[in-house]
């Protein structure tokens, strides 16, 4: 029992850890938003307004455990101004972000005896190792929807030969973390 708690500690931390991250980027942006010039972000206009760029570089992220919150990318697709085109970034994030998790699962499963796999445990992965020995489908859960690092979980997930479709299946709740995020985000929005 005191592991089983252990367990539901560790998934509602990080969930409540999770919404207070985005609560925090939610807050900046809403500052943002109110209190920047509108020149200053001009300036961007031509970075941001290059659509394939933006897109490559959230894979780019999702792949390298996540390096840019999701939720800034969110924060992008509020350019189109309709809900429609909203929701339809963020689906296709959250497609990639699954996707780039199941090349992360592969990519631990089958070259996790390389050296630059070796290499990325020892440097990045260790924290990420002792959680998943002792949380483990907890962990695939807490990574899928909050900030702990998505590909990390993937990457680990796959190098202990955890079964593909388990990982599948219980991955596709990063679908959950879009949703509500995206939702969220969209409401700050109307602030």
């Amino acid at each position: 029992m005191t592991d089983q708690r252990s367990k539901y500690t560790f998934f509602f931390r990080n969930l409540l850890k999770g919404f207070i991250w985005l609560a925090f980027i939610i807050a900046l942006f809403v500052f943002a938003k109110h209190n920047i010039d509108k020149e200053l972000l001009l300036r961007f206009e031509p970075f941001l307004s290059e659509t394939v760029l933006i897109i490559m570089v959230f894979v780019v992220s999702e792949i390298v455990f996540g390096i840019i919150p999701p939720e800034l990318f969110m924060l992008w697709a509020l350019r189109t101004g309709q809900l429609s085109g909203y929701i339809g970034y963020v689906a296709l994030f959250a497609i990639l972000s699954y996707m780039a998790g199941i090349l992360g699962y592969l990519f631990g499963r089958y070259l996790n005896t390389t050296r630059l796999y070796q290499y990325l445990r020892k440097r990045f992965l260790s924290r990420t190792e002792m959680l998943l020995q002792v949380y483990g489908l907890y962990l695939i859960l807490v990574a899928a929807i909050t900030p702990v690092p998505f590909s990390a979980v993937a990457m680990l997930v796959g190098a202990v030969k955890y079964p593909g479709k388990n990982y599948a299946w219980w991955s596709l709740s990063r679908f959950i973390r879009f949703t509500v995020y995206a939702w969220i985000i969209w409401e700050a929005n109307m602030l």
